[in-house]
Protein backbone atom coordinates (compact mmCIF):
# COMPACT_ATOMS: atom_id res chain seq x y z
CA UNK A 1 0.00 0.00 0.00
CA UNK A 2 1.77 3.11 -1.24
CA UNK A 3 0.40 6.55 -2.13
CA UNK A 4 -0.80 6.74 -5.71
CA UNK A 5 -1.28 10.50 -5.55
CA UNK A 6 -0.66 13.39 -3.21
CA UNK A 7 -1.76 17.01 -2.85
CA UNK A 8 0.44 19.61 -4.54
CA UNK A 9 3.62 20.18 -2.58
CA UNK A 10 3.55 16.80 -0.80
CA UNK A 11 5.98 13.99 -1.67
CA UNK A 12 6.14 10.63 0.09
CA UNK A 13 9.59 9.08 0.44
CA UNK A 14 11.19 6.24 2.32
CA UNK A 15 9.06 3.63 4.03
CA UNK A 16 5.90 5.70 3.38
CA UNK A 17 6.54 5.12 -0.32
CA UNK A 18 7.51 1.45 0.00
CA UNK A 19 11.32 1.93 0.19
CA UNK A 20 12.88 0.28 3.26
CA UNK A 21 16.59 0.12 2.49
CA UNK A 22 18.73 2.80 4.15
CA UNK A 23 20.53 3.70 0.93
CA UNK A 24 17.41 4.16 -1.16
CA UNK A 25 15.68 6.08 1.64
CA UNK A 26 18.60 8.54 1.88
CA UNK A 27 18.77 8.95 -1.88
CA UNK A 28 15.01 9.53 -2.29
CA UNK A 29 14.95 11.89 0.68
CA UNK A 30 17.83 13.95 -0.70
CA UNK A 31 16.19 14.21 -4.12
CA UNK A 32 12.83 15.23 -2.68
CA UNK A 33 14.45 17.82 -0.42
CA UNK A 34 16.45 19.35 -3.25
CA UNK A 35 13.33 19.52 -5.42
CA UNK A 36 11.34 21.18 -2.63
CA UNK A 37 14.08 23.81 -2.13
CA UNK A 38 14.15 24.52 -5.85
CA UNK A 39 10.35 24.77 -6.03
CA UNK A 40 10.37 27.31 -3.21
CA UNK A 41 12.72 29.58 -5.16
CA UNK A 42 16.00 28.68 -3.48
CA UNK A 43 19.12 28.65 -5.64
CA UNK A 44 22.51 27.05 -5.20
CA UNK A 45 23.69 23.51 -4.79
CA UNK A 46 22.40 20.95 -2.35
CA UNK A 47 25.68 19.09 -2.24
CA UNK A 48 25.99 15.36 -2.56
CA UNK A 49 23.50 12.82 -1.34
CA UNK A 50 24.52 10.65 1.61
CA UNK A 51 25.56 7.17 0.59
CA UNK A 52 24.71 3.95 2.41
CA UNK A 53 24.18 0.32 1.61
CA UNK A 54 20.71 -1.16 1.33
CA UNK A 55 20.55 -3.81 3.99
CA UNK A 56 18.59 -6.95 3.31
CA UNK A 57 15.01 -6.97 4.56
CA UNK A 58 11.84 -8.97 4.15
CA UNK A 59 8.19 -8.03 4.60
CA UNK A 60 5.48 -10.56 5.25
CA UNK A 61 1.90 -9.32 5.65
CA UNK A 62 0.24 -10.51 8.85
CA UNK A 63 -3.52 -10.13 8.66
CA UNK A 64 -4.73 -12.96 10.86
CA UNK A 65 -3.21 -15.21 13.51
CA UNK A 66 -5.18 -18.47 13.57
CA UNK A 67 -6.40 -19.56 16.96
CA UNK A 68 -9.24 -21.23 18.84
CA UNK A 69 -11.08 -18.07 19.85
CA UNK A 70 -12.93 -15.53 17.77
CA UNK A 71 -10.80 -13.10 15.77
CA UNK A 72 -12.77 -9.89 15.30
CA UNK A 73 -12.14 -8.02 12.07
CA UNK A 74 -14.85 -5.34 12.32
CA UNK A 75 -15.07 -4.24 15.94
CA UNK A 76 -18.21 -2.17 15.38
CA UNK A 77 -20.32 -4.84 13.68
CA UNK A 78 -18.70 -7.84 15.39
CA UNK A 79 -17.59 -9.39 12.09
CA UNK A 80 -15.03 -12.16 12.67
CA UNK A 81 -12.43 -13.85 10.45
CA UNK A 82 -14.61 -16.97 10.40
CA UNK A 83 -17.49 -14.85 9.04
CA UNK A 84 -15.31 -13.82 6.09
CA UNK A 85 -14.28 -17.45 5.50
CA UNK A 86 -17.93 -18.56 5.69
CA UNK A 87 -18.89 -15.94 3.11
CA UNK A 88 -16.30 -17.43 0.72
CA UNK A 89 -17.65 -20.95 1.29
CA UNK A 90 -21.19 -19.70 0.66
CA UNK A 91 -20.09 -18.19 -2.65
CA UNK A 92 -20.05 -14.53 -1.62
CA UNK A 93 -16.55 -13.89 -2.97
CA UNK A 94 -17.24 -10.50 -4.56
CA UNK A 95 -16.20 -7.79 -2.15
CA UNK A 96 -19.57 -6.08 -2.47
CA UNK A 97 -21.34 -9.37 -1.68
CA UNK A 98 -18.94 -9.96 1.22
CA UNK A 99 -19.78 -6.53 2.57
CA UNK A 100 -23.53 -7.12 2.48
CA UNK A 101 -23.39 -10.72 3.68
CA UNK A 102 -21.26 -9.98 6.74
CA UNK A 103 -21.89 -6.19 7.17
CA UNK A 104 -18.10 -5.77 7.08
CA UNK A 105 -17.30 -2.06 6.78
CA UNK A 106 -20.92 -0.91 7.07
CA UNK A 107 -20.61 0.73 10.50
CA UNK A 108 -19.97 4.40 11.21
CA UNK A 109 -16.28 4.16 10.20
CA UNK A 110 -17.28 2.83 6.75
CA UNK A 111 -14.57 0.17 6.95
CA UNK A 112 -11.64 2.45 7.69
CA UNK A 113 -10.60 0.27 10.65
CA UNK A 114 -11.57 -3.13 9.22
CA UNK A 115 -11.76 -3.35 5.44
CA UNK A 116 -8.07 -3.93 4.72
CA UNK A 117 -7.86 -6.87 7.11
CA UNK A 118 -11.19 -8.28 5.92
CA UNK A 119 -10.30 -8.06 2.23
CA UNK A 120 -6.84 -9.54 2.92
CA UNK A 121 -8.43 -12.54 4.64
CA UNK A 122 -10.79 -13.00 1.67
CA UNK A 123 -7.80 -12.77 -0.68
CA UNK A 124 -5.97 -15.46 1.32
CA UNK A 125 -8.88 -17.94 1.35
CA UNK A 126 -9.51 -17.44 -2.38
CA UNK A 127 -5.84 -17.61 -3.32
CA UNK A 128 -5.86 -14.20 -4.96
CA UNK A 129 -3.91 -10.99 -4.38
CA UNK A 130 -5.55 -8.04 -2.69
CA UNK A 131 -5.70 -6.02 -5.96
CA UNK A 132 -7.36 -9.00 -7.64
CA UNK A 133 -9.85 -9.27 -4.78
CA UNK A 134 -10.72 -5.58 -5.06
CA UNK A 135 -12.07 -2.98 -2.67
CA UNK A 136 -15.58 -1.88 -1.84
CA UNK A 137 -17.12 1.45 -2.79
CA UNK A 138 -16.83 3.92 0.06
CA UNK A 139 -19.40 6.48 1.01
CA UNK A 140 -18.14 10.03 1.50
CA UNK A 141 -16.50 11.55 3.39
CA UNK A 142 -13.47 9.52 2.35
CA UNK A 143 -11.28 11.16 4.98
CA UNK A 144 -12.28 12.35 8.46
CA UNK A 145 -14.12 15.65 8.45
CA UNK A 146 -14.68 17.77 11.56
CA UNK A 147 -18.34 18.20 12.52
CA UNK A 148 -17.69 21.95 12.57
CA UNK A 149 -17.15 21.87 8.81
CA UNK A 150 -20.75 20.75 8.41
CA UNK A 151 -22.26 22.84 11.21
CA UNK A 152 -20.56 26.11 10.30
CA UNK A 153 -19.47 28.88 12.65
CA UNK A 154 -20.78 28.54 16.20
CA UNK A 155 -21.30 32.24 16.80
CA UNK A 156 -23.68 35.12 16.12
CA UNK A 157 -26.63 34.07 13.92
CA UNK A 158 -25.25 30.55 13.53
CA UNK A 159 -24.87 30.01 17.28
CA UNK A 160 -28.38 28.62 17.69
CA UNK A 161 -31.49 27.78 15.76
CA UNK A 162 -33.78 30.63 14.72
CA UNK A 163 -37.57 30.51 14.96
CA UNK A 164 -39.77 32.80 12.88
CA UNK A 165 -43.28 33.96 13.73
CA UNK A 166 -46.09 33.41 11.21
CA UNK A 167 -45.96 37.10 10.24
CA UNK A 168 -42.16 37.32 10.03
CA UNK A 169 -41.84 37.55 6.25
CA UNK A 170 -44.61 40.14 6.07
CA UNK A 171 -42.94 42.16 8.86
CA UNK A 172 -39.61 41.98 7.01
CA UNK A 173 -41.34 43.42 3.95
CA UNK A 174 -42.45 46.36 6.11
CA UNK A 175 -38.85 47.02 7.17
CA UNK A 176 -39.34 45.85 10.77
CA UNK A 177 -36.36 45.87 13.11
CA UNK A 178 -36.15 42.47 14.81
CA UNK A 179 -34.93 41.48 18.25
CA UNK A 180 -33.88 38.04 19.46
CA UNK A 181 -36.29 36.74 22.09
CA UNK A 182 -34.94 33.35 22.99
CA UNK A 183 -34.84 31.54 19.66
CA UNK A 184 -37.53 33.79 18.19
CA UNK A 185 -37.15 36.81 15.94
CA UNK A 186 -39.75 39.37 17.02
CA UNK A 187 -40.55 42.72 15.40
CA UNK A 188 -39.25 45.42 17.77
CA UNK A 189 -40.57 48.41 15.85
CA UNK A 190 -41.56 49.38 12.31
CA UNK A 191 -39.57 52.42 11.15
CA UNK A 192 -41.00 54.69 8.46
CA UNK A 193 -39.26 57.00 6.05
CA UNK A 194 -38.19 60.25 7.69
CA UNK A 195 -38.09 58.90 11.26
CA UNK A 196 -34.74 59.69 12.83
CA UNK A 197 -34.50 56.99 15.49
CA UNK A 198 -36.29 54.10 17.19
CA UNK A 199 -37.99 56.37 19.74
CA UNK A 200 -39.75 58.33 17.03
CA UNK A 201 -41.05 55.09 15.49
CA UNK A 202 -42.18 53.68 18.82
CA UNK A 203 -43.88 56.93 19.82
CA UNK A 204 -45.82 56.95 16.56
CA UNK A 205 -46.93 53.34 17.09
CA UNK A 206 -48.08 54.00 20.66
CA UNK A 207 -50.09 57.09 19.67
CA UNK A 208 -51.65 55.24 16.72
CA UNK A 209 -52.85 52.41 18.98
CA UNK A 210 -54.13 54.68 21.75
CA UNK A 211 -55.97 56.85 19.27
CA UNK A 212 -57.11 54.20 16.78
CA UNK A 213 -56.13 50.58 16.34
CA UNK A 214 -53.00 48.51 15.92
CA UNK A 215 -51.89 44.91 16.13
CA UNK A 216 -48.88 42.98 17.39
CA UNK A 217 -47.79 39.39 16.73
CA UNK A 218 -47.81 37.51 20.05
CA UNK A 219 -47.47 34.03 18.55
CA UNK A 220 -44.28 33.42 20.50
CA UNK A 221 -46.22 32.94 23.73
CA UNK A 222 -46.27 29.34 24.87
CA UNK A 223 -49.62 27.61 24.34
CA UNK A 224 -50.77 24.43 26.07
CA UNK A 225 -54.04 22.56 25.72
CA UNK A 226 -55.19 20.87 28.95
CA UNK A 227 -57.84 18.18 28.52
CA UNK A 228 -59.62 15.77 30.84
CA UNK A 229 -62.24 15.59 33.59
CA UNK A 230 -59.64 16.60 36.20
CA UNK A 231 -58.17 19.47 34.17
CA UNK A 232 -59.59 22.15 36.50
CA UNK A 233 -58.33 20.42 39.65
CA UNK A 234 -54.91 20.00 38.07
CA UNK A 235 -54.67 23.72 37.28
CA UNK A 236 -55.82 24.57 40.82
CA UNK A 237 -52.72 22.78 42.08
CA UNK A 238 -50.16 24.44 39.82
CA UNK A 239 -51.48 28.04 40.04
CA UNK A 240 -52.00 30.13 43.16
CA UNK A 241 -55.59 30.86 42.08
CA UNK A 242 -58.37 28.43 41.23
CA UNK A 243 -59.52 27.48 37.74
CA UNK A 244 -61.96 24.67 38.47
CA UNK A 245 -64.64 27.30 39.13
CA UNK A 246 -63.87 29.28 35.94
CA UNK A 247 -66.92 29.46 33.70
CA UNK A 248 -66.78 28.07 30.19
CA UNK A 249 -66.12 30.94 27.79
CA UNK A 250 -64.08 32.95 30.28
CA UNK A 251 -60.37 33.60 30.79
CA UNK A 252 -58.41 34.24 33.98
CA UNK A 253 -54.92 35.43 34.79
CA UNK A 254 -52.83 32.85 36.67
CA UNK A 255 -49.58 32.89 38.61
CA UNK A 256 -47.72 29.58 38.55
CA UNK A 257 -45.52 28.42 41.42
CA UNK A 258 -42.83 25.82 41.69
CA UNK A 259 -42.98 23.07 44.33
CA UNK A 260 -41.08 25.31 46.76
CA UNK A 261 -43.54 28.19 46.34
CA UNK A 262 -41.27 30.36 44.17
CA UNK A 263 -42.99 32.15 41.27
CA UNK A 264 -42.30 30.18 38.07
CA UNK A 265 -44.41 31.74 35.31
CA UNK A 266 -47.63 33.58 34.56
CA UNK A 267 -50.19 33.92 31.82
CA UNK A 268 -53.87 33.67 31.01
CA UNK A 269 -55.89 30.46 30.98
CA UNK A 270 -59.20 30.16 29.13
CA UNK A 271 -61.87 27.53 29.60
CA UNK A 272 -63.17 26.49 26.20
CA UNK A 273 -65.23 23.51 27.41
CA UNK A 274 -65.97 21.68 30.66
CA UNK A 275 -62.92 19.47 30.15
CA UNK A 276 -60.77 21.74 27.97
CA UNK A 277 -58.55 24.63 29.07
CA UNK A 278 -56.17 26.65 26.91
CA UNK A 279 -53.31 28.28 28.81
CA UNK A 280 -50.55 30.63 27.67
CA UNK A 281 -47.05 30.99 29.08
CA UNK A 282 -44.31 33.53 28.68
CA UNK A 283 -42.16 33.21 25.56
CA UNK A 284 -39.01 32.31 27.46
CA UNK A 285 -40.63 29.64 29.64
CA UNK A 286 -42.79 27.88 27.03
CA UNK A 287 -40.76 24.68 26.98
CA UNK A 288 -39.91 24.72 30.68
CA UNK A 289 -43.53 25.21 31.75
CA UNK A 290 -44.59 22.26 29.58
CA UNK A 291 -41.85 20.19 31.21
CA UNK A 292 -42.93 21.34 34.68
CA UNK A 293 -46.59 20.53 34.02
CA UNK A 294 -45.70 17.07 32.71
CA UNK A 295 -43.68 16.47 35.89
CA UNK A 296 -46.65 17.53 38.00
CA UNK A 297 -49.01 15.33 35.97
CA UNK A 298 -46.84 12.21 35.93
CA UNK A 299 -45.03 12.40 39.28
CA UNK A 300 -46.91 14.64 41.72
CA UNK A 301 -50.53 14.01 40.71
CA UNK A 302 -50.65 10.73 38.75
CA UNK A 303 -54.14 10.04 40.03
CA UNK A 304 -55.63 12.92 38.02
CA UNK A 305 -57.19 12.18 34.64
CA UNK A 306 -55.65 14.97 32.58
CA UNK A 307 -53.69 15.23 29.32
CA UNK A 308 -51.38 18.00 28.09
CA UNK A 309 -50.54 19.03 24.54
CA UNK A 310 -48.02 21.69 23.54
CA UNK A 311 -49.68 23.69 20.74
CA UNK A 312 -47.34 26.69 20.65
CA UNK A 313 -46.55 26.19 16.96
CA UNK A 314 -50.11 25.26 16.06
CA UNK A 315 -51.62 28.73 16.50
CA UNK A 316 -50.74 32.18 15.15
CA UNK A 317 -51.88 34.77 17.67
CA UNK A 318 -52.22 38.54 17.33
CA UNK A 319 -53.14 41.21 19.83
CA UNK A 320 -55.44 43.85 18.32
CA UNK A 321 -55.61 46.93 20.54
CA UNK A 322 -57.07 50.43 20.61
CA UNK A 323 -60.50 52.10 20.73
CA UNK A 324 -61.28 51.00 17.15
CA UNK A 325 -60.50 47.33 17.81
CA UNK A 326 -64.11 46.18 17.41
CA UNK A 327 -64.44 48.12 14.16
CA UNK A 328 -61.48 46.23 12.74
CA UNK A 329 -62.64 42.86 14.03
CA UNK A 330 -66.07 43.31 12.49
CA UNK A 331 -64.35 43.53 9.08
CA UNK A 332 -62.83 40.05 9.41
CA UNK A 333 -65.17 38.20 11.80
CA UNK A 334 -68.45 36.66 10.63
CA UNK A 335 -71.24 39.24 11.09
CA UNK A 336 -73.25 36.72 13.13
CA UNK A 337 -70.70 36.96 15.95
CA UNK A 338 -71.67 39.38 18.74
CA UNK A 339 -68.58 41.45 19.61
CA UNK A 340 -70.39 44.01 21.76
CA UNK A 341 -69.38 44.57 25.37
CA UNK A 342 -72.44 42.63 26.47
CA UNK A 343 -71.97 39.81 23.97
CA UNK A 344 -68.23 39.56 24.47
CA UNK A 345 -67.29 41.05 27.86
CA UNK A 346 -63.83 41.55 29.34
CA UNK A 347 -61.99 38.22 29.88
CA UNK A 348 -64.34 36.46 27.47
CA UNK A 349 -62.93 33.59 25.40
CA UNK A 350 -64.58 31.50 22.72
CA UNK A 351 -64.29 30.08 19.24
CA UNK A 352 -65.56 32.31 16.44
CA UNK A 353 -65.91 32.05 12.68
CA UNK A 354 -64.07 34.41 10.38
CA UNK A 355 -65.41 35.58 7.06
CA UNK A 356 -64.82 32.65 4.74
CA UNK A 357 -65.60 30.06 7.41
CA UNK A 358 -62.19 29.71 9.04
CA UNK A 359 -62.44 28.90 12.75
CA UNK A 360 -60.52 31.10 15.15
CA UNK A 361 -60.22 31.62 18.90
CA UNK A 362 -60.98 35.09 20.23
CA UNK A 363 -59.99 36.34 23.67
CA UNK A 364 -61.04 39.65 25.26
CA UNK A 365 -57.74 40.18 27.07
CA UNK A 366 -55.14 42.92 26.96
CA UNK A 367 -51.48 43.17 27.84
CA UNK A 368 -51.11 46.68 26.51
CA UNK A 369 -53.65 48.25 28.84
CA UNK A 370 -55.83 49.39 25.93
CA UNK A 371 -59.19 47.95 24.89
CA UNK A 372 -58.02 44.86 23.09
CA UNK A 373 -58.69 41.35 21.82
CA UNK A 374 -56.30 38.54 21.02
CA UNK A 375 -57.17 36.38 18.03
CA UNK A 376 -55.72 32.96 17.24
CA UNK A 377 -55.90 31.19 13.89
CA UNK A 378 -54.21 28.00 12.70
CA UNK A 379 -50.56 28.88 12.06
CA UNK A 380 -50.83 28.30 8.31
CA UNK A 381 -53.29 31.21 8.13
CA UNK A 382 -51.12 33.58 10.20
CA UNK A 383 -49.58 35.53 7.32
CA UNK A 384 -52.90 35.70 5.48
CA UNK A 385 -54.56 37.11 8.60
CA UNK A 386 -52.00 39.88 9.07
CA UNK A 387 -52.27 40.92 5.42
CA UNK A 388 -56.07 40.98 5.68
CA UNK A 389 -55.88 43.06 8.86
CA UNK A 390 -53.93 45.68 6.93
CA UNK A 391 -56.48 45.66 4.08
CA UNK A 392 -59.54 45.68 6.35
CA UNK A 393 -58.09 48.35 8.62
CA UNK A 394 -56.79 50.75 5.99
CA UNK A 395 -59.68 53.19 6.48
CA UNK A 396 -59.18 52.94 10.26
CA UNK A 397 -55.48 53.79 10.07
CA UNK A 398 -54.44 50.40 11.41
CA UNK A 399 -50.81 50.35 12.55
CA UNK A 400 -48.58 47.34 13.25
CA UNK A 401 -46.56 47.80 16.41
CA UNK A 402 -43.62 45.94 17.89
CA UNK A 403 -42.45 44.80 21.29
CA UNK A 404 -41.08 48.24 22.25
CA UNK A 405 -44.46 49.92 21.83
CA UNK A 406 -46.07 46.98 23.62
CA UNK A 407 -43.77 47.59 26.57
CA UNK A 408 -44.48 51.31 26.59
CA UNK A 409 -48.23 50.72 26.71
Amino acid sequence: FVPDGAPPGMVAVGAANGAFGLGVCLRHGFEAGAAAASDSGRSGTAGSAPVADDEAFSLTPLWHIPGKGKAFVDQQHDVTASDVELAQREGFESVEHLKRYTTLGMATDQGKTSNIAGLAIMAAVTGKSIPETGTTIYRPPYVPVAIGAFAGHHRDETFHATRLTPSHHWAAEQGAVFVDTGLWKRAQWYPRAGEKDWLESVTREVKAVRGGVGFCDVSTLGKIDVHGPDAGVFLDRVYINSFSNLAVGKARYGLMLREDGIVYDDGTTSRLAEDHYFLTTTTAKAGLVMQHLEFCRQVLFPELDVQLSSVSDQWAQFSIAGPKTRDLLREIVDPAEDLSNEGFPFMGAREVALRGGIKARLFRISFSGEMAFEISVPARYGEALVRNLMIAGKSLGVTPYGTEALGVM
